[in-house]
Order: C-alpha cells, then structure tokens, then sequence
C-alpha cells in the first residue's frame, strides 16, 4: 500500500526503490497476519525519537514470540542510511517490519526463527492543522487477554479500520475508542488528550492500548514547560466537558481538533502550544534530546 511519493525499500540486504515484494503467499503472515511495524517520521532534516522506534519493533516482535534478525541499532542504522537517499529536506515516513515467515507444525503458530524483516521508507506530507473532527466509535479496543494489545502488530488493525472508516462514514476524520469497561482508550490511530481549565488530562495506560512514543514525549514537555498532566481512567463525558482536545501519534505528531461530534473547540491554544514544543524539540541538538530521554 502506497501511501506517498518516492518509496525505498531496505530488503534482503539492500536497497530497492518502490513497493517491493517482501511476502510470499504461502507465508505465515501472509496467511495468519503474523506481521508488527513501527512508524517514525523525518521532516525539516531531523528524525526525533527514531531510535526508540527501533528499540519498539524488537520488542513488538518478542511479544509476538519472534526472534529478531537484527537488533535495534541496526535498525536505527538502516533507517539512517535510507534517509540519506532522499533530499534532506524531504517529509518521510519510516517503517521498520517484521513478520513470521513460517508456521510450527501446529500451522497457526510462528516458528520463532523465521522472522523476516524490511525497512520501508516513503516521501508523506505531513496533514494541515485546523479542521480534524473527532466523533466516538461503536467499536471498542480489545482488552490484553484477548489480542496482543502489547505489540504494535498488524493484526490490530483491522479493528482500527472498522473505526476509521465508521468515522469517515459519518464526516469525520477519526474517533475516540473505548475499552470494555467505558473507558476512553485511544482513537483508531492515535493517543488522544484533553485540557480542562488550564490542564491536561489523558486515559492512564490499562493494556488495551499501546502508550505512544509520542504520547510520553509530549507528556515529558508539557511537565517540564510547568503544565499539569494527568494519566487517569476517563470517559466520553470529559471530552464532553474539555475546553480542548489533541491527539498525538507519528503522522502528525500532534493535531489539535477542531470539532468534537457536533461542537467547534475553539482556539486549542495550548493544543498548539504542546505542538511547537514538540517542533521545538525536535529541531534541538541531540545532547538537548537525549536530556529528555
């Protein structure tokens, strides 16, 4: 699925430009969708937080019971060597892959040494600000004893779509998803937070949901800008009640929304103000990042 413009492809020890084939039909994941990703960006020449991208694709894999091929440095270093490809000025979107290239005799089970592994790397733009809806889905996320909620893994995704395009359906561009018990969990695609009278509230990480790399980002700047951040059990009624609200997750890295099912929220101004201290961050020197690791 090509989701840009000019797609490289890290494979089998080298380099192939466009949407190279790395799946057989008769593999596992092909089969029984044995496949975990992980996605990080590069825009104006830099690359925030890859490496913990790449530590998380090892350990998406272990949850899977894969081994890994490679280790998480070498990730890191493929991933460095196939931005240098494109312009340095190029808005990409990098992801790093593993999947089980065969079953135990069992056949639904992976065979744990077989894991193959690529590195996706694509020119994606990154999305305006300004008119990303929000609605609530029907759909809820599974809970940790019933999928493999630890994992950034494929298999997860088919649930996200239905709640994508139910959203979609309906004139918006996402939506707010609950685990079993009515707590607010994430949206199909991102972390999400609120702010109430000046602080910032976000669903404390129960296992239905993966606590994104950016979302701990974000967390760690507002703290350390002297705003209040709170990791609780939420429901639909606080973001009923919330002054503003955001998401955070690698495509955008944080999108303020502007409508929640049928209401405007306003300005977002501290929304907005979480997105320039990302962009902040972001453009730093490496010693000013690593402070904040």
């Amino acid at each position: 699925m090509a989701l840009g413009g000019k797609i490289i492809t890290w494979f089998n020890g080298e380099w192939h430009h466009g949407n190279t084939p790395i799946i057989g039909a008769a593999d596992h994941a092909a089969w029984l969708g044995s496949t975990v990703f992980d996605g990080a960006r590069q825009f104006e020449g830099v690359r925030p937080d890859l490496i913990l991208n790449c530590h998380r694709i090892i350990h998406s894999a272990e949850m899977f019971g894969m081994i890994s091929p490679v280790t998480a440095q070498e990730v890191f270093d493929i991933c460095e060597e196939g931005c240098a490809i494109f312009k340095a000025d190029a808005v990409l979107y990098i992801r790093p892959m593993m999947w089980s290239n065969q079953g135990s005799p069992g056949i639904i089970d992976i065979v744990p040494e077989s894991t193959g592994f690529s590195v996706c790397i694509e020119e994606l733009a990154m999305p305006e600000i300004g008119a990303f809806k929000l609605t609530t889905s029907p759909f809820r996320r599974p809970r940790q004893d019933m999928a493999l909620t630890t994992a950034k893994a494929g298999s997860l995704y088919a649930n996200n779509g239905r709640i994508m395009a139910d959203a979609r359906a309906r004139g918006f561009n996402n939506a707010l998803s609950l685990d079993i018990n009515d707590n607010v969990a994430e949206t199909a695609s991102t972390n999400v937070f609120t702010v109430k009278d000046g602080e910032v509230f976000t669903p404390i990480p129960n296992g239905t949901f993966l606590n994104g790399l950016n979302r701990q980002r974000i967390i760690k700047l507002l703290r350390a800008d002297g705003v209040k951040v709170h990791e609780v059990s939420m429901t639909v009624q606080d973001f009923n009640d919330a002054n503003e609200i955001f998401c955070t997750g690698n495509i955008a890295k944080v999108m303020p929304v502007a409508r929640f099912e049928g209401r405007d929220m306003g300005n977002a101004r501290l929304a907005k103000h979480a997105r320039d201290l990302y962009w902040d961050f972001a453009l730093s020197s490496a010693h000013e990042q690593s402070n904040l690791i």
